[in-house]
């Protein structure tokens, strides 16, 4: 394919129903007991150039990126939810080769008859 003004296609990697424990929320026992989270990660990247040539050191290590998701979720404290999944969203946008993200946290049983409360956010390069 050439061209002027052709794209190249983005990849898409998903980390699915990441379970971690975190202190997430402001009443009394939000603060003194940790929570169940689970984080869903969507990451829009250009991987042909390690597709075609089978190049790890051109390939999106997400591995790496999930460490410091799990490390971020884990070792702080958060009164909203909203400030969790922009930490996330800004944590995997660092990494250069994301072109866009999508990161969606839900905190099960917040609500007493819903499965679960989830706040998602997105950023995009450009």
């Amino acid at each position: 394919m050439s061209g002027t003004g052709t794209q190249r296609p983005l990849s898409r990697i998903r980390v699915k129903d990441l379970r971690l424990r975190t202190f997430v929320g402001f009443n009394d026992e939000e603060q003194r007991k940790r929570q169940d989270v689970v984080v869903n990660i969507h990451i829009d990247y250009d991987a042909l150039s390690a597709a075609r040539g089978d190049a790890v050191d051109e390939a999106l290590d997400y591995k790496t990126i999930t460490k410091q998701v799990i490390a971020h979720v884990e070792d702080n404290r958060f009164l909203l939810l909203e400030k969790l999944v922009n930490d996330l969203v800004e944590l995997v946008m660092a990494h250069g080769a994301v072109q866009h993200t999508e990161v969606e946290v839900d905190k099960p049983h917040a609500l007493r008859f819903a499965d679960s409360v989830s706040l998602t956010m997105a950023a995009s390069r450009g």
